[in-house]
């Protein structure tokens, strides 16, 4: 379980059999099988000095940006939360959902305002003023319209992050918040389960 918060950004140093991505000096403990979110994504780290591996299996590939990343690229790294810590930004496993694009990008003063696009399949999860991780990123989201989300991007984030290079049609991996899903899976079983019961009150 991850939080958002970024704790490094690292560049990609293969795409082969293995993504490979240069090791942080803060990783240098990192252990085999440890959970990285790499712009969100969780994937495992492999045994081997020098740059993180991780194995990507064909599903994360097809769901995540991570296939089109070349080498150079830059990445979001945020190790899994550990007991005890403090809990910043929000729930976030790791699981990405959808990419979606960069809309526009506009600038006030020190601080941006980030247009993405809502994934149909995911507008029911989007609500304003609840959160989102977007390439791993913890954020808020300040405005909703109709196929449309706002995020505002606060210096220390767009400096310490990989948003500070995202331009309008960049792709980003999305992850809406966990918790939306649960409540709707426990309505629709309990709303079944209802409907069950009176059904069988009527034909008894």
């Amino acid at each position: 379980m991850f939080t958002g918060l970024v704790a490094a950004v690292s560049r990609v140093v293969s795409k082969g059999a293995a993504l490979q991505v240069e090791r942080p000096a803060t990783f240098s403990d990192i252990a085999v099988g440890e959970s990285i979110a790499v712009s969100g994504v969780c994937l495992t780290a492999l045994p081997g000095p020098g740059p993180l591996r991780f194995d990507v299996s064909p599903e994360t590939l097809r769901r995540s940006t991570l296939s089109s990343y070349e080498r150079g690229d830059l990445v979001n790294l945020e190790r899994a939360l550990a007991v005890g810590e403090r809990f910043g930004g929000h729930l976030v496993s790791g699981h990405v959902d959808a990419t979606t694009p960069v809309v526009r990008v506009s600038r006030d003063g020190d601080f941006w305002t980030f247009t993405f696009a809502v994934p149909a399949s995911l507008a029911r999860y989007v609500v304003e003023k609840g959160s989102i991780a977007l390439d791993g990123v913890s954020l808020t989201i300040a405005a909703l319209r109709e196929g449309e989300l706002d995020v505002a991007v606060i210096p220390h984030t767009f400096q310490n992050t990989t948003l500070g290079g995202r331009k309008a049609g960049d792709l980003v991996n999305v992850e809406v918040d966990v918790l939306g899903k649960y409540v709707e899976r426990i309505l629709a079983v309990s709303s079944t389960e209802a409907l069950d019961a009176r059904l069988t009150r009527l034909l008894s």
